[in-house]
């Protein structure tokens, strides 16, 4: 059994009191890790939270913190807004830089790798560790960890603390968010979710063209993100997936893990995903290549959409009232969450064409559908630069393990403007917090379930983690989409041009060591 095998069950006995209000048994960021809008660089101190003052610390009193992190503005919303309430507990001071999601890796690899050095900390995406951890940037953090009892670490859930926290059996980052990509839909509208694309792209076009909320202007079917550069590209790895992998999460779902060949490239799964993924743009609005993530999360929330694609905010943000008018949004009480839908074939990687599901072919399918839920991106999450003066990395770990313990996540995961997902077993267990934030007990029961399910799923889909994830995924292969999008390059041309791509950087980097790489991210035995 492999450890993440292990790691599914692991989590579904520790949530086992979680109530499962979704579609089917094993059916499942403002953004969690997307952003609505591209801001420039901005460098921010924490303004003042709304937390009344603890009474005045003085443990880190004169230490200045410099956090590099995603400008959101979710994600660094919580950090700035909970800096001043830890400054008070000990005396401690945190400066939040926070810069667009496209700039944060290159920005920190290479303050690190000059030895500048002017970031003591990172909260940014656990997929790069593979280029932080090697040259020894990130400080290990494992015996902080399992020593502090502030931060809990047991508290936080297998997936999260064995696989998106650790590299190579060791921790170096504490979890801040926890993603999935999941479906939304009109409760109101849709009595049964889709449990496959074909049905997903059926519903979406029922509903296309209609008044969706009242308001006498036609609405859309889906609504979901393909901006370039506005990490779009995670969309297309939901959609493929169930085509990719159907024998677990350690078969993998990006490259072949025999010989490190793309899965992405020329097949039968790759050109149906791509034309799945295209056809849903039938049933957006006009201007859906140039939408990123707020834009479709928006139309969403008012009502505008029946169906879209999207990490855990919406569960949230459905349920938050309007600060400006005071008002809750239309889709409030009329959204349902599953897990992302399936299929009933799967690719036959030595020959490149698809076939059926069956006991076979596809062992972990739920009434012949083969679901994958994607782990996108994986959440937020907080590193301590190793080469911070030990003032500042002694600070920064406990402003983060501050920010991850459950009282303060605890909040945090329920408010839809931070960004942040739920991700520790607490957060599943006490739905009491969610139903202060305005969900309902039944809204709170089904969106929790919803993730839950997916984070049990033996055929979870992990997301890259190997040296130079960024330059597969946010280089070449958003890039190709949205070639093919814009019919710049046909379906062929777009697995070509991925495949080219991706080979290019494992031979750059060396084939036998991606490989090696991606086969223990994984946790396959070989």
């Amino acid at each position: 059994m492999s450890r993440f095998r292990t790691i599914a069950i692991a989590v579904g006995l520790i949530l086992v009191e979680t109530a499962c209000n979704a579609a089917p048994s094993v059916s499942p960021s403002a953004s969690s890790g997307a952003p609505a809008a591209s801001a420039p660089a901005a460098t921010t101190s924490a303004a003042a939270s709304a937390t009344p003052a603890p009474p005045q610390g003085d443990k880190y009193k004169g230490v200045n913190v410099n956090i590099l992190t995603f400008n959101g503005p979710q994600v660094a919303e919580p950090l700035q807004r909970r800096a001043p309430d830890w400054e008070q507990l000990t005396g401690g001071h945190v400066n939040v830089i926070a810069v667009g999601f496209q700039t944060i890796y290159d920005k920190a690899l290479l303050d690190a790798s000059t030895g500048t050095n002017s970031f003591d900390a990172y909260v940014f995406d656990p997929q790069w560790m593979g280029d932080f951890v090697p040259p020894g940037y990130l400080l290990d953090l494992t015996d902080r960890v399992t020593a502090d009892t502030t931060l809990n670490w047991q508290d936080v859930g297998p997936f999260f603390r064995d696989f998106n926290a650790s590299y190579n059996g060791k921790v170096y980052t504490i979890p801040l968010d926890g993603d999935f990509h999941m479906v939304y839909y009109r409760t109101d509208l849709i009595q049964t979710p889709p449990k496959t694309w074909d049905e997903y792209l059926t519903t979406a076009a029922s509903f296309q063209g209609k008044d969706l909320n009242g308001d006498g202007t036609p609405d859309y079917g889906s609504c979901i993100a393909k901006k370039k550069g506005a990490q779009s590209y995670w969309w297309i790895i939901s959609v493929a997936g169930g085509l990719l992998q159907a024998k677990g999460t350690n078969e993998g779902a990006f490259f072949n893990t025999t010989d490190m060949t793309p899965l992405f490239g020329p097949n039968e799964a790759m050109t149906k995903a791509l034309e799945t993924y295209k056809k849903t743009t039938e049933s957006g609005p006009p201007d859906e290549l140039n939408q990123d993530v707020g834009g479709s999360r928006g139309l969403f929330t008012t009502g505008r959409c029946a169906l879209t694609m999207d990490w855990g905010d919406i569960g949230t943000l459905v349920a938050a009232k309007d600060p400006a008018t005071g008002e809750f949004p239309y889709a409030k009480d009329k959204t349902g969450a599953t897990i992302t839908p399936g299929w009933k074939e799967v690719l036959d990687r030595s020959s490149g064409k698809l076939v059926p599901c069956d006991a076979t072919t596809c062992p972990n399918a739920v009434d012949g559908v083969n679901y994958a839920p994607f782990a996108s991106f994986g959440g937020w999450s907080g590193a301590v630069n190793a080469a911070a003066p030990k003032a500042q990395q002694d600070a920064a770990y406990d402003f983060l393990a501050y920010m991850s313990s459950p009282a303060i996540s605890g909040e945090d995961v329920t408010l839809g403007k931070t960004g942040y997902n739920p991700y520790r077993t607490s957060h599943f267990e006490n739905k009491d917090p969610w139903i202060k934030a305005g969900l309902s007990d039944a809204a709170a029961t089904n969106y929790l379930g919803a993730i839950k399910a997916s984070l049990n799923s033996p055929n979870m889909v992990l997301d890259m983690r190997i040296p130079l994830t960024k330059r597969y995924e946010q280089d070449v292969l958003d890039t190709a989409l949205a070639q093919y999008l814009a019919g710049e390059l046909d379906a062929a041309g777009a697995e070509q041009a991925i495949a080219d791509g991706w080979n290019a950087i494992t031979d750059e980097v060396g084939k036998d060591k991606q490989l090696a790489a991606y086969v223990a991210s994984l946790g396959v035995q070989r």
